[in-house]
Order: structure tokens, then sequence, then C-alpha cells
């Protein structure tokens, strides 16, 4: 029997990459009857050119913290005219668990996502790809700027080579250091044995920044209490799974779970 009757969407964005990320999504989940809504992080309210010119010196977006940036999207889900479905991507997955665990969902989709704390991220391809941002020995008033040879490894690996240049040019914006340490504090807590409203999990069999193993074992931390969890492994999928020209794949399967949940 179906029990979620939100017909709206809250789209959460990840890190490293604008929120028009969601553009197509927006298009096609309204064409099925939502009302959507992707806005940005804090201080990425800009053209992703426009968010590289301040690079690296945006101090606002540098001194952005993980509490901040959840407090943003909670109090967005809050002034929603309904309780939201939420559906994060990478860090925005993240962010969707949180939320979930707050109660301030109706349904979550977290989309080859970041891991809460607890969930630690051993796998090599993550920390390969993703280190750099933590900003080590770097100044923490200062963004990082992901280069187009990380982004080829980290999110649009075995894609050819324009079209891996072709998304950098329209995605990639500076992040804060801030933020991508705080993940791995107490702001990303989740209670993983408390009911939850339905959650489903997607990863790609291809994914260097979120392996699908290191999804799977985020999936398997909650604890099994009757609530409705579902992971769903996408072979040949990326980290840019949002922008493959396969992406209504990913759609089509998550309006289908919306539909029987």
């Amino acid at each position: 029997m179906k029990t979620i009757k939100s017909k709206t969407i809250l789209f959460i964005t990840g890190a490293f990459v604008s929120h028009t990320c969601w553009d197509e999504w927006k298009e096609y989940f309204e064409s099925k009857g939502y009302d959507t809504f992707a806005p940005p992080w804090p201080h990425k309210d800009a053209s992703a050119q426009e968010l590289r010119d301040r690079q690296p010196n945006d101090i606002d977006l540098a001194t952005l913290t993980t509490y901040e940036l959840i407090d943003h999207y909670a109090n967005i889900a809050k002034s929603l005219p309904e309780k939201p479905i939420l559906i994060g991507h990478s860090f925005g997955g993240l962010i969707t668990q949180v939320l979930l665990n707050r109660d301030l969902g109706v349904a979550g989709v977290a989309i080859h996502s970041a891991p809460p704390k607890g969930v630690f991220p051993y796998e090599f391809s993550f920390l390969r790809a993703g280190w750099k941002v933590l900003g080590l020995f770097t100044s923490m008033k200062k963004t990082y700027m992901m280069s187009f040879k990380d982004w080829q490894y980290a999110f649009v690996n075995g894609m050819d080579a324009k079209d891996q240049r072709a998304a950098y040019s329209k995605y990639t914006i500076p992040e804060s250091k801030t933020a991508a340490r705080g993940a791995l504090t107490d702001a990303t807590k989740v209670d993983y044995d408390k009911p939850h409203p339905p959650l489903l999990f997607t990863s790609g069999s291809t994914d260097h920044i979120m392996p699908a193993h290191l999804n799977y074992r985020n999936y398997k931390k909650y604890k099994q209490n009757g609530s409705v969890l579902e992971y769903k492994e996408f072979p040949g999928k990326n980290h840019f799974v949002l922008g493959l020209p396969s992406w209504k794949e990913d759609a089509d399967y998550i309006l289908s779970w919306l539909a029987k949940v």
C-alpha cells in the first residue's frame, strides 16, 4: 500500500558541483507531477564561473561549517508547504540521511551518498579521490578547487575526455574545506537504530569517490527495525550519475520506488 502522499521534492546538492546539476532532474520529476526545489548551498547562489572567479578567497564559503550547511537545508525543508521527499547526491545524500533522522522528510533517497559519522570511509578510491578537500596543512580561510585531473578520477572516470572537460567547465565549483572536515564529526551523526521513513540507497559500480562498497556499508549500518530500507547498485555508473546520458534510468527507478512505498 502506498503511504507517501507528498508531491514535493527537495533535491540536495553534493560537494564540488553547482546546484544546476539537478536542472534536468527537476524538469523530469515535474513532468511526473511533483513540485521540486534544488536550492544551492549557502554562498553558492551564483554561476559556476562566478564562483570559480572567487577562488580561493571566498572566505564566506571557506568558513561554512557542516552544522550550518545541514541547518540550511533543514530550514528549507521546514519552510515547504508539505513535508518533502528528500533526494540528495553525495554530500547531499549524507544531508538527506541526517534530515530524515530528524523526521524532516516523508522519504529519502541517498544517491551515491557520503557516509555519516560511524561509517569510516577506508576504501582506497575514496581516500585517493577525496583527501585533498580536507586541506591538511593549508589555510581554512581559502576554498578548495578540484583540479581537472582529480575530477577525471573522482567524478567522470570512464567518460570521453571531451565530455569530462565539458562537465568540469559546466558544473565544478570551489568547495569549503571546513564543511568537508565537518563530515567526519558529530555534525553528521545519525541514530541507526531509530525507526525512519522509507529510505533508498543507490550506488554505481564504477564510482571512485563514493564506491559501491562504501554505500553498501552505509546501508547495512541501519538496524532492520521494520522501516522501509532498500539498496540498489547500478552497473557502470560513476559519480557523475546525475549528468550521465543514462540518468533517467536512475530517476525512473526512484520514481517507481516512490510509487510503491
